[in-house]
């Protein structure tokens, strides 16, 4: 037996050994589980809420068919106080129980059932390859290629440089490693939420050296994991959990913000149901962002 060489192993023994005390002492601590995706980027602001950094979208991944992901989702509070954080089977086509439900709900006539489909209509968010051009909140990011979820807002600015509105403005595909364009990220607090409408494009060029240009693309993830269908929960997986949220029953109640950790979407109150009839309004599931899907979560989950 080796005695310097079992004092030199007795540190790391003692950690081991500590560390499965914690787990014995804690076990919901030591069993929780990340749900914080690492390869997702997100502007991160100052104290009043303003911030800045500046990316470039990348082309599709080779397995892609598109440089960027369509997903539709549903977060909203039940009245009882649970939560329903799920994507929409509607992303990929399919019928959805709470599309269902709000149909059905606006079909109604009546005032109140109609605000409850609104606060429970889907919300539209994108995700696309990026690359962090200045993060000047978080420089060891700059260089580096993320995963970058945003809503209709910003997407409708990429369609503006694609079809531009004036004859004398040339299309640009934001999305070419030689021809596209850097986005600049511009956050500001308005009304308590964040808002990008200060965001714009630079003028087209180059990602960089075609060093630079194959780090990025060698860089991109494959987008289509988020649309798989193995990815999504059943019909009648999704109608069991609606069921739960909005009458009780087994599924467990999360405060917001651990559901912050795992989602990126808005959530709202469900109001009682009505009988008082209402004037006609738009339909429930508009793909409008009237809030900006991240930050709308991020206020909701602060006040839960």
């Amino acid at each position: 037996m080796d005695i310097q060489a079992l004092r030199k192993m007795r540190n790391s023994d003692f950690s081991k050994i500590a560390g499965e005390f914690e787990k014995i002492a804690n076990p919901e601590t030591s069993n929780t589980k990340s749900y914080v995706d690492d390869r997702f980027w997100r502007l991160e602001g100052d104290k009043a809420g303003n911030g800045t950094a500046t990316l470039r979208f990348l082309p599709k991944h080779d397995e892609d068919e598109l440089p960027w992901v369509k997903i539709f989702s549903h977060g909203f509070q039940g009245p009882t106080g649970k939560w329903y954080i799920e994507n929409s089977l509607t992303t990929l086509g399919e019928n959805d129980p709470v599309g269902e439900l709000n149909s059905r709900l606006w079909n109604s006539g009546v005032q109140a059932n109609q605000d409850i489909a609104r606060k429970q209509k889907r919300k539209l968010s994108f995700i696309a390859n990026v690359l962090i051009v200045s993060d000047p909140k978080h420089p060891e990011n700059e260089g580096k290629v993320k995963l970058f979820k945003f809503g209709k807002k910003i997407f409708d600015k990429i369609m503006d440089k694609a079809r531009p509105t004036f004859e004398d403005e040339k299309p640009v595909n934001v999305f070419d490693f030689d021809a596209g364009a850097n986005f600049k990220l511009r956050m500001r607090k308005k009304d308590g939420y964040a808002n990008y409408d200060e965001s714009v494009f630079s003028e087209p060029g180059p990602i960089g050296t075609d060093q630079e240009i194959e780090n990025a693309l060698n860089g991109r993830y494959k987008l289509s994991e988020f649309v798989d269908r193995k990815n999504f929960k059943s019909y009648d997986e999704l109608k069991k959990k609606l069921e739960e949220v909005l009458s009780g029953d087994s599924y467990v109640s999360k405060s917001a913000a651990s559901i912050a950790e795992e989602e990126d979407r808005p959530v709202a109150a469900a109001p009682k149901i009505s009988s008082k009839p209402a004037p006609t309004m738009k339909s429930v599931d508009s793909d409008e962002d009237d809030d900006d899907v991240m930050s709308y979560f991020e206020k909701i989950a602060k006040e839960g």
